[in-house]
């Protein structure tokens, strides 16, 4: 190829570019269309949130606990830990709590140290074994009767950390959480059509936004291996919320 054919091919690919760059400037504002698609870099529309809470009893109980031993040997803290947490489940199971509701959570063998002053070292002074569960009581107001019994079964070994309250099978209050919600929006959304003169249209575009909540948990619960009356228990109230995000189209 001559001289003068390279310069003629140069200057036609400068030429293309240059038309190329144009009809991507920001200037160009016309949608892009893909098979039958218009995209468009603007939302139509009034977009509102609305939120639905409704207020219910708990009527589920999870109770966190376990046993704690500490002896010379493994072996021997091991034993007195696996005795004790077999007599914590016979009580669990004995007060109706279902075997598929227990579940283990932790389970640890460590060394228990202290520092020596002597030999300026840390000196292994025996082992702890730590087995804990969840339990999932469904009878709720059997909660405090299976705590005593849990903490007479396991006696001094006993650690029981927490209970947690929550809803077995929310599906239903999500669905009135939902009614609200979508009222919610509605009411928001028609508001805003009436202050520039409008009138809502259909809903085009709704998203929805759960939280599942987490059981309510209630720290420090401190019972005596034998006590003297039952452990009162109270589930109180829970929230399950739920939001909604909707696009209606503005009409005038």
């Amino acid at each position: 190829m001559g001289k003068k054919n390279w310069l003629l091919a140069i200057s036609l690919a400068l030429v293309l570019a240059i038309v190329g760059l144009a009809g991507c400037s920001p200037g160009n504002t016309a949608p892009v269309e893909i098979e039958g698609l218009n995209i468009s870099n603007q939302q139509e529309g009034i977009w509102v949130s609305g939120r639905g809470v409704v207020t219910v009893t708990p009527d589920i109980a999870t109770l966190r606990l376990g046993v704690e031993a500490q002896a010379a040997t493994v072996a021997i803290a091991q034993s007195q830990a696996t005795e004790a947490m077999d007599e914590v489940m016979a009580a669990l199971t004995d007060n109706g709590v279902a075997k598929k509701d227990i579940q283990t959570q932790y389970f640890s063998i460590r060394q228990v140290t202290k520092w020596d002053r002597e030999k300026e070292e840390e000196v292994v002074i025996g082992y702890r074994v730590t087995n804990k569960v969840t339990a999932k009581i469904r009878e709720i107001d059997k909660a405090g009767t299976i705590i005593d019994a849990v903490a007479a079964a396991g006696g001094d070994l006993t650690r029981i950390d927490s209970i947690g309250f929550s809803v077995d099978d929310p599906s239903a209050y999500y669905e009135e959480a939902r009614e609200e919600a979508m009222a919610d929006a509605e009411a928001k959304a028609e508001q805003l059509a009436e202050l520039v003169g409008g009138r809502l249209g259909k809903a085009t575009y709704i998203s929805e936004s759960t939280q599942i909540p987490p059981p309510i948990y209630r720290q420090d619960i401190y019972v005596e291996a034998v006590p003297a009356a039952e452990t009162p228990i109270s589930p109180g109230e829970m929230e399950i919320s739920l939001t909604v995000q909707v696009a209606y189209a503005l009409l005038y």
